[in-house]
């Protein structure tokens, strides 16, 4: 008959605490490799004035998505805010495209793909009035005269 021995309680602790160091020192290993993968990074600033004024636009809320190759927006959007200046900065975002989106009250929403290539971008955003609203209950067809009705 074999003879089976038993593991006494302070090395079964010794060896479930060595077990989770092992765990957490992988986790921090592939943690460390993941971020070296990313590449380099970059300062992103966004200046944002009144088209019709050249003055700043304080508070304009400032949203990047990052762009995938198909140059679709992904997940993972920033959210900025501009302070008196119309300034917004923000540091470690990866090189690769980049979509800017900028709202503020009485304009017109700002929207336009950026390439993030050097280690520091600067965007300059002029956003103008809104233009008039858009109605389907118009006749927005040149071809059409205004009293015929759509088919």
């Amino acid at each position: 008959m074999s003879e089976r021995r038993r593991i006494r309680p302070h090395t079964r602790r010794f060896l479930a605490g060595a077990c989770v160091v092992l765990i957490l020192a992988l986790a921090a290993a592939m943690q460390a490799r993941a971020q070296d993968d990313e590449g380099p990074t970059a300062s992103v600033k966004v200046v944002v004035v009144r088209d019709a004024s050249g003055k700043p636009v304080k508070s304009a809320q400032v949203v990047l998505h990052p762009v995938n190759k198909k140059g679709k927006a992904t997940a993972g959007e920033l959210d900025l805010k501009t302070n008196e200046e119309g300034r917004a900065s923000i540091d470690g975002i990866p090189y690769g495209s980049i979509e800017v989106q900028v709202l503020a009250p009485g304009s017109q929403t700002f929207g336009q793909d950026y390439e993030v290539k050097q280690p520091e971008v600067e965007i300059a955003v002029r956003l103008k009035r809104p233009g008039e609203q858009y109605s389907t209950y118009e006749n927005h067809d040149a071809k059409q005269s205004p009293d015929q009705k759509p088919q």
